[in-house]
Formats: structure tokens, C-alpha cells, sequence
């Protein structure tokens, strides 16, 4: 078994250090084969080429894209790259806990994905205004609205998800458009077995966030067209 873990990247130098150094210490002690795809839209900050740097010491892929694309798109292209019979998505910016890595490998073992969620016991959210909650769990609820397959995970929103690669299909089929994919992945595989991971997300130290209003709207324009285009 291997585990490819696809994270997308746009300024994010300051932290992939840190993030790598502590996927490495989550994943070697279990003994597993695992690489990181890091997937870059052209970060002027230098978040590639400091990634490649790191890859003499950590088993990095580096996936160079000509600008910024979206998370959706890189996520696609970073499992198009990705070698792993299991895959993990997380973000760069150590809101999702690496050491949650391995809990969401484990439970893949009897479960088709996982997904990390803030909304059940045992999660939660940490220094966050009330207006990035109140956004979040507004959209979420949309999705459980409109989407029934968004009913199998308490946190549909979620940017941190593992799943089985055989159960999602082709990817060049996946619409990579927005921020998130979890939703269209979920839609993929209608009879998987979806298990939830509790975690907490918590505030970025380094770097800028890339969530604004227009990014939630666009959460909502996405959930409305998988909701009234059927596959």
C-alpha cells in the first residue's frame, strides 16, 4: 500500500517546512510508503522551488502549474501525478493537522473515503470569528439541501479528505472548478462508504488565508450546478 498526499500551494514557503517535516513524523512510524505531491500555481514566493529543495530529504513530488487555476484543478492534477493506492488531501497552511494523516489512513482500511470533520464529536474549530463559522456550516447546509450524497459526512465542505483510488473512477472526468472537490468526488462514487474523522481546524500562523466571501460564493454556485446537472 502506498499513500500519496496532494497539496495544493500559492505562497506557502513559510510553511512547507514545517508541514513536511511533520507529515514525515505521522507517516514513519507506521512504516508506510507514502509520497507528498505538492501541486504549486506558480507561488512568487518561491513555495516550489523551496519544496523541490526539501525533496532530498522527504519524498516530494513537485508539480509545477503556468498560474493560479484553483484548488479544485490542482487537487485533479495532483492525484493525475500521484502514485498512491490511497489518497489524502490536505492544505499547506497547517490548518489541517498532519498528524491526523495517519487516523484517516487507518480508517480507510474498512471505509471507501474519510473525511476530516470539525462537526462531530471529538472536532472542532480554534480561533476563528463567528462570520468564517457562520459561512462555513451556511454552506454546508446548502450542500445537505441540495445534494443528498453530501448527507453521508457531517462536514461536506471539508478540504481534507482521504479515499480509496479505485472507488473514485477517472479523474480527467472530474470538474476541477472552485475550492473544493470533495463534493464532486462524493457525487463519483454514490455507493462508497463514507466514515467520518474527527479534527480540529485551527488558525494559520504564517501566510495569507485564501477564504473570502467570493470564495463562498462560489462554494454556493458549484453546490447549485452539481445539484441541478446530473452525471
Amino acid at each position: 500500500m502506498k499513500v500519496s498526499i496532494i497539496v495544493p500551494t500559492y505562497n506557502e514557503r513559510d510553511n512547507i517546512p514545517e508541514l513536511l517535516r511533520r507529515i514525515d513524523g505521522a507517516m514513519r512510524p507506521h512504516g508506510w510508503d507514502y509520497e507528498v505531491v505538492i501541486v504549486d500555481d506558480n507561488s512568487p514566493d518561491g513555495t516550489a522551488e523551496l519544496a523541490r529543495q526539501l525533496s532530498g530529504l522527504y519524498p516530494v513530488k513537485v508539480v509545477e502549474r503556468p498560474g493560479r487555476l484553483g484548488l479544485a484543478s490542482a487537487v485533479v492534477e495532483g492525484v493525475k501525478h500521484a502514485d498512491g493506492d490511497f489518497v489524502v488531501v490536505m492544505d499547506a497552511d497547517l490548518q489541517h493537522p498532519p498528524e491526523v494523516i495517519p487516523l484517516i489512513v487507518e480508517k480507510l482500511s474498512r471505509c471507501d473515503v474519510v473525511v476530516a470533520s470539525r462537526y462531530v464529536e471529538g472536532g472542532g474549530v480554534s480561533g476563528f470569528p463567528w462570520y468564517r463559522r457562520l459561512m462555513s456550516r451556511g454552506a454546508a447546509v446548502i450542500a445537505w439541501l441540495l445534494l443528498p450524497e453530501s448527507r453521508k459526512t457531517s462536514d461536506p465542505m471539508s478540504g481534507f479528505f482521504g479515499f480509496k483510488r479505485r472507488v473514485i473512477g477517472d479523474f480527467d472526468t472530474v470538474e476541477p472548478r472552485g475550492y473544493k472537490v470533495l463534493l464532486d468526488l462524493l457525487r463519483r462514487a454514490r455507493q462508497a462508504r463514507v466514515c467520518d474523522q474527527p479534527y480540529v481546524f485551527v488558525s494559520r500562523e504564517k501566510g495569507e488565508s485564501k477564504l473570502g466571501l467570493r470564495v463562498v460564493l462560489a462554494h454556493i454556485r458549484h453546490i447549485l450546478k452539481l445539484a441541478f446537472f446530473k452525471l
